[in-house]
């Protein structure tokens, strides 16, 4: 046998005797008739094509379905508000993950509707839990998810078709420009319908994010249920060509302490990509 072949088996013992130590948290709002999109985009389409026994004895289900790319939990791409910026097949799928970075606002947005996130906040944060990591996905809680799917609380409002009647709270073009310059970041999102807040006119928030060619998150799910900071997000958005964004499956990865092998999600991960590369030079 192989030393290689010797190794091998033994990582795969070490990984094998260790359990998941990450929990996986849906940070996704369902696509469906309820979905929200903003005012001016054609209604979600949903048909069933087939959905039955078959002839042959066996079930079978097809089904059509049509989307505008911003609606619901979706990514927008630079291009949408940046002319020549990565559009939707272009973006680096390794931008797509990071460190979560989860702003939490509730309180403020409680308050004060048409919040929008300073650079204090940011701070504050840093404070707390040291420097936005390299490549974060920096994401507001405003508390605004748990209104989903309702569009008259979404958007805040008894207009939801009227844009001028929106509040609801983001960022602030300043805070996005403090991002942009001093540190380094893969994502910029929200739990509400917009990275620019509801009395926004002229958007400048999305410009800057797609001027540094930077994607946005919106309507993002179930924030309370990772960490300020701590986890790793996924951004998921469904690789449309030639696309402004995407429907996207946004999920983050929360560690678990394992206090009985006392390994790290980072060693188990280690470890197994380690079998993975010996596996390959084996075969």
């Amino acid at each position: 046998m192989r030393p290689q072949t010797h190794v091998l088996f033994f990582l795969l013992y070490i990984c094998g005797g260790l359990s998941l130590d990450f929990k996986v948290v849906d940070l996704t709002h369902d696509h469906s008739n309820t979905t929200i999109y903003w005012p001016g985009n054609p209604e979600y389409n949903f048909t069933i094509l087939a959905r039955g026994n078959t002839t042959g004895g066996f079930w079978y289900e097809s089904n059509y379905f049509g989307t505008a790319e911003h609606g619901g939990t979706h990514l927008d791409s630079p291009s949408h508000f940046y002319k020549d910026r990565h559009r939707t097949h272009n973006i680096p799928i390794e931008n797509l993950i990071g460190p979560g970075v989860i702003i939490n606002v509730k309180n403020k947005a409680a308050r004060n509707a048409d919040y929008q996130v300073s650079i204090d906040d940011l701070k504050q944060w840093e404070s707390i839990y040291n420097q936005i990591p390299e490549k974060a996905i920096v994401i507001m809680n405003s508390g605004w998810h748990e209104r989903y799917p309702n569009a008259s609380l979404v958007f805040n409002t008894d207009s939801p078709t009227d844009s001028s009647t929106f509040h609801f709270p983001s960022w602030h073009e300043k805070t996005i420009e403090w991002l942009i310059s001093e540190r380094s970041v893969n994502v910029i999102g929200v739990d509400t319908p917009s990275n620019d807040f509801g009395q926004s006119k002229t958007f400048p928030v999305h410009i800057l994010l797609g001027q540094a060619n930077i994607p946005g998150a919106e309507n993002v799910a179930n924030l309370d249920a990772v960490p300020e900071a701590g986890s790793n997000i996924f951004v998921a958005v469904t690789k449309i060509y030639d696309g402004s964004g995407g429907p996207a499956r946004i999920f983050a990865t929360v560690p678990i302490k394992d206090t009985s092998s006392g390994c790290s999600h980072g060693l188990s991960f280690v470890l197994l990509m380690c079998a993975l590369c010996l596996f390959i030079q084996i075969v």
